[in-house]
């Protein structure tokens, strides 16, 4: 049977050309980039035409880029080590109450350490409105972390206006674009970003690389200490294959994103116009036009999301339940939390997150799979039966 993978927010298959560009990597360079010699060498200019084709990308300059293992490591990064760089001059940061736990967790550290946090609130679809950021800022504010676009329910945040805000303060802005970085176009001068991390597992490349950019001039201290790799920014042997499955990535991305935004929001609009009309008791949750192309987060009252899932499941239908880095979790998601959802809802709730190679088949086919899955679950439901009579 041939499966339907729409997880791709969890993570996505590396293209073709990306699995190329790394076994080529694997096979001819692979000399460490610090070493002085030829063989060395060719791998250092490998990274360095990569770096460049990042920066070109978001509208950098290449020693703003830094590479990493993870979004979750840059992340860490900016918020560790501009915490460490400004305390001094401040111990307060802003961010929101519908961040990754990436960016969560390492913000309860230093609330450890005795930084204090003001967690933003947001609508019932997801969005911070400037106005509070506005008001939570203080002369102890050294950072603003707000991710670009939300990982669960697809809503996409006011960057720009939230980032023109910082730049008139004078408080460093970082937003967290694992989910957006080669779907959606990002300008770092234009949307007034100072930090930005990103992961190429998001957009068809290899696991175990991230993106940080640091805007020229950014105090931050490295996570790392070691090497001088990164010019002392990250220390650590760089991952030469997977900078080069990164770069492969973001050349792809940089030629069909704009046409693949088009095709998967319409895919997207038809999953969620037909879920809502078939499906009584449904709801999506998020934003329902500012919300990235591939996403659909819904809840179906009176049926539990793992039950959901794991029917799909067999069916051949990969799906999830809210973010991959929490599924092991019997926790309500924290961001439909955030948005007013009862516990009951939260549970009844999928993710489907589509790629370039879905297809409008595949999703006619997950419409009438899931339907009758719905409708069997809720029949075993004692909670539906009691309402159903009423």
């Amino acid at each position: 049977m041939d499966r339907i993978y729409l997880d791709n927010a969890a993570t996505t298959q590396p293209a073709p050309e990306v699995i190329e560009a790394m076994l080529s990597c694997l096979r001819k360079t692979y000399g460490n980039p610090s070493s002085l010699h030829s063989v060395g060498l060719e791998a250092r200019g490998l990274i360095e035409s990569a770096r460049r084709k990042m920066a070109a990308f978001i509208n950098a300059s290449p020693d703003e880029v830094i590479f990493t293992g993870s979004g979750t490591e840059s992340n860490n990064t900016v918020i560790k080590g501009i915490a460490l760089s400004l305390q001094d001059k401040g111990n307060h940061i802003i961010s929101t109450a519908i961040e990754h736990h990436a960016v969560h967790a390492p913000l309860s550290f230093l609330e450890e350490q005795g930084f204090k946090v003001t967690y933003l609130p947001n609508d019932d679809e997801g969005l911070v409105d400037p106005d509070d950021l506005k008001k939570a800022i203080s002369e102890k504010t050294i950072l603003v972390s707000v991710m670009h676009a939300n990982n669960e329910i697809g809503t996409i945040e006011p960057i720009r206006e939230l980032g023109a805000i910082c730049r008139e303060r004078g408080i460093y802005f970082h937003t967290d674009a694992v989910q957006t970085f080669g779907h959606l176009p990002i300008d770092v001068q234009e949307m007034n970003i100072d930090l930005l991390s990103a992961s190429a597992h998001k957009l068809y490349g290899p696991k175990g690389i991230g993106l940080l950019y640091a805007r020229k001039g950014v105090k931050i201290k490295p996570l790392l200490h070691g090497g001088d790799q990164e010019k002392r920014r990250r220390a650590s042997t760089e991952n030469t294959p997977g900078i080069a499955g990164f770069a492969k990535a973001v050349e792809l991305a940089a030629t069909e994103m704009e046409r693949e935004a088009l095709r998967q929001t319409r895919l997207r609009d038809r999953l969620i116009s037909a879920l809502l009309e078939l499906v009584p008791e449904s709801r999506l949750n998020g934003h329902p036009k500012l919300r990235l192309p591939n996403n659909i987060n819904m809840s179906f009252a009176y049926v539990e999301g793992e039950a959901m899932l794991l029917n799909l499941d067999m069916q051949g239908i990969s799906v999830s339940t809210g973010s991959a880095c929490t599924s092991a979790s019997l926790e309500p998601s924290h961001v439909l939390a955030a948005l007013g959802l009862t516990q009951e809802l939260s549970h009844g709730s999928l993710r489907f997150s589509l790629s370039r190679s879905t297809t409008e088949e595949e999703i006619e086919q997950v419409i009438s799979t899931l339907t009758p899955i719905i409708a069997q679950l809720r029949a075993m439901s004692p909670l539906y039966r009691k309402q159903a009579v009423k």
